[in-house]
């Protein structure tokens, strides 16, 4: 294990994620005198539990000192803050994302089953949605309870030692992701908004008309600002966000192209479209795809479908209980 400081009074932690293609997550911890900032927290999962106490033990880090900042509401980045936060911690969040939870907690059935009909309406095959849903890491490794929350907006301010942090709300990942941006020390706390080896997962939410609009106005929005240094919620951080963007906004392009292209030839449910699309996941086909692969692969699938409705360049319909996408004439 390694703690590395990033920046005086700053550190990542990188926590393991068991069995996931992301490996693991970074974590940061801002040290002052009077209080600690952890930045994400890794799943709920005791081999994150144990890394994470050690790397905080090294540190000296006092969690009746320290508060929690939660980029998003992901198992991998919100899974642990239960365990870690004391009775004096404060857990901030953005409102939309408390909202998402609280909304959760308070029909856990209804929320899944709400979930699992919208894939299987989308054409995914019940027996393998099911045993999808029985394995998502939100429901295995994610809040056991509704924590209670400091709710955060964009534009609010987090002090904490030598850092002054802007949080900007930037949706689309999620409902109300939310970065960080130190101006002074031109910081950009990414989370899962930016990442620069792997392309965010950008999926379908019932509460956001448009996902994928929603992460490519969130992206224009982070363009401009002067960013030496981005820390990222997974693999490596680096300094150029404006290329990176560039190069995220292009990939998105690509795929409405190829979604349009698997339209070309009749109507298709988010399933079958996603049969046809080309996916960087190191399996030679679809048929190949691990269950819980192809459930993220439907999610972002659909999202760029509702993208490419409300441009009004595929309508749906409904057939035989399934929604079916097609190209607009």
């Amino acid at each position: 294990m390694k703690v590395e400081e990033v920046l005086p009074g700053l550190f990542q932690l990188v926590i393991p994620l068991p069995n996931s293609p992301l490996k693991s997550l970074n974590s940061y911890v801002v040290i002052s005198r009077s209080r600690c900032l952890v930045i994400d927290t890794g799943m709920r999962r005791e081999e994150c539990l144990r890394v994470m106490l050690a790397y905080l033990s090294e540190l000296a880090v006092d969690l009746e000192k320290t508060d929690f900042f939660i980029t998003h509401l992901h198992a991998d980045h919100i899974g642990l803050v239960n365990d870690l936060a004391s009775r004096t911690s404060s857990i901030f969040i953005n409102e939309r994302e408390a909202a998402t939870i609280t909304s959760e907690f308070s029909d856990r059935d209804g929320y899944w089953q709400d979930l699992f009909r919208e894939y299987v309406d989308n054409g995914f095959p019940e027996s393998e949605a099911a045993t999808s849903l029985e394995r998502h890491p939100g429901r295995r490794y994610g809040l056991q309870h509704c924590p209670d929350f400091h709710t955060v907006k964009d534009g609010d301010v987090l002090e904490v030692g030598d850092f002054r942090f802007a949080c900007i709300e930037t949706p689309g990942h999620s409902p109300g992701h939310t970065c960080l941006y130190e101006a002074v020390k031109r910081l950009l706390v990414s989370g899962d908004h930016i990442l620069f080896d792997i392309t965010p997962h950008i999926g379908t939410w019932p509460m956001v008309d448009d996902p994928l609009r929603s992460y490519q106005d969130s992206l224009n929005k982070v363009y401009d600002l002067e960013v030496d240094l981005v820390l990222t919620g997974h693999r490596v951080n680096l300094t150029d966000h404006r290329g990176r963007i560039n190069e995220l906004q292009e990939h998105h392009a690509r795929r409405t192209a190829e979604v349009v292209t698997a339209l070309g030839n009749g109507g298709k449910t988010a399933f079958d479209v996603a049969a046809c699309l080309t996916w960087d996941a190191g399996f030679g086909s679809w048929q190949e795809f691990p269950i819980s692969q192809k459930w993220f692969a439907v999610g972002e699938t659909i999202a760029h479908l509702v993208y490419l409705e409300r441009e009004q360049r595929v309508r749906r319909d409904k057939k035989d209980g399934k929604v079916m996408f097609s190209l607009a004439r």
